[in-house]
């Protein structure tokens, strides 16, 4: 079988349904509207794919297409009404003896979001759920993330530095002097609190300055929090419902005080044979993704009115941010050296700012997600899914399926076909991307992605680096 449509029919049955960036249509009796889910996904960084010839309501088994060149014609058209214009690109494989046709949607550049339907003016966004239109707040975010975001930069009106933490301000001013003492340290603390961008020069603190350091940010920026629920399956029960609030440092031990609490906990025996809880989520995986989301979510104005949403359900965690990714895309989260900053002044503030037991907000070393999905194999749990739609991003964490939890130690996990298939193509001689892309047929995403599994299972070695040819290795080879 071909390894694209392989790895689409596995994430598609896995799910259900489609994912926020493949959309499957039978398309039987023609091709279906596909307007709005082309525009969705032009919106989408990283755009999406349709994929013509799966019947859902059959288990994504092949459908049986009539006429292949009018349904690709047809979405050619769709295409075009879409201002900016979007590119497609078509694949014609075959599943057990129909065809199926896998079109790429490419992602529209940056500088022309919001992609729009020329028609009727409105614009679509892609969800978990499918297409939905895009409201005004959403396509101001968009329209923000046409220039460098410097909303972290802005005063504060009525602030001054009587707003900030007189603790947490004498903790950053400690470890500012022990970590820089030949850099922002020599400065006298009044003037470094300036110097850092804490306090602006006409005396009003920045939204930075304030979120990092301040006494209560809220009295200025109500809906810079987190509210954190317990929800039942149905969604319409919910319990351990708190709105955390504060200055990142308690906000980020206020959240991990809730998953202590919220957390449902296994009774285990470690390799010493010491019972220990082992909560159903590992806090240190928690705790990397609420850093990540205090100090990353967007401080424009537009999403002011909007809170980091964090939700419990039986099956699956999942943590909402608003404001997308910033200079980085998903498929690249957790790749050595990949680090991008949405809010560079919070994150140096930030990077001196300790919580009570001394433990720092951010780490400053592009290792976040690393540490996430590192924990989260050690677990037993599968990988975490991020979803980026652009103006908001999401991470859902979920435990296995019954008799599913893996090994602790990823390297014993049992492989998925695909990487077995990459492995098989990988031999015992080193090979690069390229090579590998021509003998599997897959795309580079998602041959990076299986890569990257692999070598933090311990099954792939990356030689090579910054000016030199990249090859990956068997480990056993």
């Amino acid at each position: 079988m071909d390894a694209e449509l392989f790895e689409i029919l596995r994430r598609l049955r896995a799910n259900a349904g489609d994912t926020v960036d493949i959309e499957a249509k039978a398309a039987v009796g023609g091709l279906p509207e596909l307007t709005a889910t082309i525009c969705a996904f032009a919106n989408l960084p990283g755009g999406g794919r349709i994929v013509l010839g799966l019947d859902e309501r059959d288990g994504f088994r092949p459908s049986g297409l009539a006429d292949v060149q009018a349904l690709k014609q047809g979405l050619v058209g769709k295409a075009r009404s879409i201002d900016p214009p979007v590119t497609l690109t078509f694949r014609q494989v075959n599943l057990d003896g129909n065809p199926v046709v896998i079109v790429t949607v490419s992602e529209c550049p940056p500088s022309a979001k919001p992609a729009v339907v020329r028609s009727t003016g409105e614009a679509w966004l892609r969800g978990w759920d499918g297409d939905y239109r895009m409201s005004e707040v959403e396509r101001q975010g968009f329209l923000s993330m046409r220039e460098q975001p410097r909303a972290d930069r802005e005063p504060v009106p009525e602030t001054s530095r009587a707003d900030l933490d007189p603790r947490l301000t004498d903790i950053w001013h400690r470890t500012v002097e022990a970590f820089d003492a030949s850099g922002l340290g020599r400065f006298p603390p009044e003037e470094r609190l300036v110097r850092a961008g804490v306090v602006r020069a006409d005396g009003l603190l920045s939204v930075a300055g304030l979120l990092a350091l301040g006494v209560y940010p809220q009295q200025h920026m109500e809906r810079l929090v987190i509210n954190a629920a317990v929800l039942e399956r149905s969604g319409a029960r919910a319990s351990q419902v708190r709105t955390i609030t504060g200055p990142v440092p308690l906000m980020l031990e206020q959240a991990l005080a809730w998953a202590r609490s919220a957390f449902p906990h296994d009774v285990v025996a470690d390799e010493t044979g010491a019972v220990r809880d082992r909560p159903a989520y590992p806090l240190e995986a928690f705790r990397e993704l609420i850093s990540n989301a205090l100090v990353h979510r967007d401080l424009h104005a537009w999403s002011q009115g909007r809170a980091i949403e964090v939700r419990l359900l039986p099956d699956r965690l999942v943590v909402h941010n608003p404001g997308g990714l910033y200079g980085v895309t998903v498929d690249r989260l957790g790749q050595p050296d990949v680090s991008s900053a949405r809010n560079g002044r919070l994150v140096e503030i930030c990077r001196y700012a300790r919580t009570a037991d001394d433990t720092r907000v951010v780490e400053l070393l592009a290792t976040g997600i690393s540490t996430v999905r590192r924990t989260l194999a050690e677990a037993g749990l599968p990988a975490p899914e991020f979803s980026d739609s652009g103006i908001a991003f999401s991470v859902v964490l979920r435990q296995p399926k019954q008799g599913e939890r893996s090994a602790t130690d990823p390297s014993k996990a049992e492989l998925t076909p695909v990487e077995r298939a990459l492995l098989s193509a990988l031999g015992s001689q080193p090979a690069t991307i390229h090579e590998l892309l021509e003998r599997t047929g897959r795309t580079a995403p998602a041959l990076r992605k299986t890569l990257r599994r692999l070598r933090e299972a311990g099954r792939v070695v990356q030689h090579g680096g910054r000016g030199l040819t990249t090859t990956y290795q068997s480990h056993s080879g």
